[in-house]
C-alpha cells in the first residue's frame, strides 16, 4: 500500500491532546534511524539521501541527491553480477503497482567493493493516492563477520593482514587445521577455493601500488561478503586467495566460486577518470577422506592455474 505523508495538523492529532508537544519531523526521523534510507521521484531521481545510507554505500548526500538510481550510483547486481537497475528494479516495480517490493542484493560501495544488501521499497502517494515516487530502506546482510572482529588485538594483529583486514594464512592454516580434524572425527566435509586475481601485474605496472592495494582491498571485501558464516576467506599472497568453505558438494562449491567471480568482475577500483576492472581465475577442490591440507590446496592450486592456462576469468573443479 501507497505511504501517504500526513500534514502537520494529522500529525499534531495523532499525537494526543498535547498539541505542544515536540513531535519530530519525517526527516528528523529518518536522519536518526540506523536503516540507510532514500527516496526517489517518479523518474527515479533520488531527493533524499539519509546519514546511514551515507555510511553504509560511502556516498555522500551531496554525491547522489538529483541523480537518478540507475545513473552509476549503487549499481545493485543479483549473485551472479547481472545488473538489477534496469529491469528488476524494486523501485521501479513499486512506483508501477503501488506494492512493496522486496530485494537480496550486492550494491557497489563508493571505495569499488560490493556490499550484500536486504532492501524494501514501497510506494509514495499525494493525499489523493496519485503515486509520486518510492522510499528505499536497505541494511547490510552481510553473514560472514571477519574471524578478526572475534579476535583481541593482539591476535588481530597476528592472524589477519594489515592491508585487506581478512585472515592472513597464519589464521587460514589453522582454519585447514581445524577443518581436517573436524572432518576425520566427526565426517564434516570441506573444501578450499583457490583464488588468483588475472593480470595483477599488469594493474600495478600501468597504474601503480596503491591502485594496486585497492584492488587487493575491494576484491578481499567482496570475497567477504559473498560467503557464508562458517567459511573464512583470507589471503594466502600476495594476489592470491584462500576460501575455506564448509561445503560437502561439488555444486555448492562451485556454486560459491562462480559467484564470487561474478561479482568481483563487476567491480572496479576508480583511478582518476579510469575504472580499473579486475577478474578472478579460481580453482576448487573438495577434501578427500583424511586428505592432508598442503595436498588439498595444491590440488585447489593446480585447479586454478588449469583456469589461467584455459582464458583465466573462470573456475574449475579439482
Amino acid at each position: 500500500m501507497p505511504i501517504v505523508p500526513k500534514d502537520s495538523d494529522e500529525v499534531i492529532a495523532m499525537a494526543g491532546q498535547h498539541p505542544a508537544r515536540y513531535v519530530p519531523s519525517a526527516e528528523a526521523l529518518l536522519a536518526a534511524i540506523s536503516e540507510a534510507v532514500y527516496v526517489v521521484d517518479r523518474q527515479r531521481r533520488i531527493t533524499y539521501w539519509n546519514p546511514a545510507a551515507e555510511q553504509l554505500t560511502g556516498y555522500q548526500a551531496e554525491e547522489v541527491v538529483g541523480h537518478r538510481c540507475r545513473d552509476g550510483i549503487l549499481n545493485h547486481v543479483d549473485h551472479q553480477g547481472a545488473s538489477l537497475c534496469t529491469s528488476r528494479c524494486p523501485l521501479l516495480a513499486t512506483i508501477g503497482d503501488g506494492q512493496p517490493h522486496d530485494m537480496l542484493a550486492f550494491l557497489h560501495h563508493h571505495d569499488g567493493h560490493r556490499v550484500p544488501v536486504a532492501a524494501r521499497a514501497a510506494a509514495l502517494a499525494d493525499p489523493d493516492g496519485n503515486i509520486t515516487g518510492a522510499v528505499e530502506v536497505f541494511h547490510d546482510d552481510s553473514r560472514n563477520k571477519m574471524l578478526a572482529d572475534r579476535l583481541n588485538d593482539v591476535q588481530r594483529q597476528a592472524l589477519t593482514d594489515p592491508l585487506t583486514g581478512i585472515a592472513n594464512r597464519r589464521m587460514l592454516t589453522q582454519v585447514l587445521r581445524q577443518r581436517r580434524g573436524d572432518q576425520v572425527r566427526y565426517g564434516y566435509p570441506y573444501a578450499v577455493l583457490f583464488a588468483d586475481i588475472d593480470h595483477f601485474k599488469r594493474i600495478n605496472d600501468t597504474y601503480n601500488h596503491d591502485v594496486g592495494d585497492r584492488v587487493l582491498r575491494l576484491v578481499s571485501a567482496t570475497l567477504r561478503g559473498c560467503t557464508r558464516s562458517g567459511d573464512a576467506v583470507g589471503r594466502w599472497g600476495g594476489e592470491e586467495f584462500l576460501v575455506v568453505a564448509t561445503a560437502g558438494e561439488a555444486d555448492y562449491a562451485l556454486n560459491l566460486a562462480e559467484r564470487a567471480r561474478h561479482l568481483v568482475a563487476s567491480t572496479w577500483a576508480q583511478n582518476g577518470g579510469d575504472r580499473v576492472g579486475v577478474t578472478l581465475s579460481i580453482g576448487v577442490a573438495l577434501a578427500g577422506p583424511g586428505e592432508a591440507t598442503d595436498d588439498l590446496v595444491r590440488r585447489a592450486d593446480m585447479a586454478m592455474l588449469a583456469a589461467k592456462t584455459n582464458g583465466r576469468d573462470r573456475t574449475v573443479l579439482a
